[in-house]
């Protein structure tokens, strides 16, 4: 018996010495899409490597949201990796809390239909750097727009002219009061064959709770998970009504 459990521990250690090799390995793939410019100009900015080109983004660091955090990478980083599963071209993609405006930029360039949304304090930043990367580079010009969750959601975005193949998000849930309007927003904005990328720093309990409440709305898989950055990538559609009712 004791052998058995020996065994069994020494199994355990490999396969996590093995789940933290891969983790290191795409954290570091994801991180090297980054990169700081080697001349320091009159407007400072971050540049980061999608789809084989240059992406300059302006962060305001006096906003929370026009600050770009690792989240938007892994999620940008699966979609160009995994493009032939997740078509985005001619896809019609909605991203909330946009930020700084990466994933949206990044979805742009790989074909899609974006409709961009944050609050209006962030819009200015979000809206240049949006223009100033797909400007010339993209099938479809990217729509920039104010959206306060839960608020007059059905009135922006009526679902008989507005159908999302993707929902994205990336680290739109922390500590802010606001947790129960972006549930409602999930929920009104994801129809029958919607699916949602939803990539998450946990930081807090508040964060887990989340989640916990999102499955049962949503079905839940996780794509990523990397400790070693606090991150998880989720993809979520709506569950079966039917199902769940009968």
């Amino acid at each position: 018996m004791d052998t058995q459990q020996s065994n069994a521990r020494k199994e355990d250690s490999k396969t996590k010495e093995e789940d933290a090799a891969v983790d290191a390995e795409l954290a570091k793939a994801i991180m090297s899409r980054s990169f700081h410019p080697s001349i320091l100009g009159p407007e400072p900015w971050e540049g980061y490597i999608f789809s084989d080109l240059e992406i300059r983004i302006k962060e305001s660091t006096d906003l929370y949201g026009a600050v770009l955090w690792p989240s938007a990478m892994v999620l940008c980083h699966f979609l160009e990796t995994n493009r032939d599963e997740h078509k985005m071209m001619d896809k019609n993609v909605i991203e909330l809390g946009a930020g700084t405006g990466l994933v949206s930029i990044v979805s742009s360039l790989l074909g899609a239909k974006v409709t961009s949304t944050d609050l209006p304090d962030v819009l200015g930043n979000l809206q240049y750097n949006v223009m100033r990367n797909t400007k010339g580079r993209c099938k479809y010009i990217p729509l920039v727009t104010e959206l306060f969750w839960g608020q007059e959601v059905e009135q922006r975005f009526p679902r008989a002219t507005h159908c999302f193949d993707y929902i994205l998000a990336a680290d739109v849930v922390y500590s802010h009061p606001y947790l129960e309007e972006l549930m409602d927003t999930f929920d009104y904005l994801c129809q029958e064959n919607t699916q949602i990328l939803w990539a998450m720093r946990f930081r807090l309990d508040k964060e887990n709770r989340f989640v916990d409440r999102f499955r049962q709305r949503f079905n839940l898989e996780e794509l990523y998970n990397l400790p070693s950055l606090s991150i998880k990538l989720y993809r979520a559609w709506r569950r079966d009504e039917r199902a769940t009712t009968s």
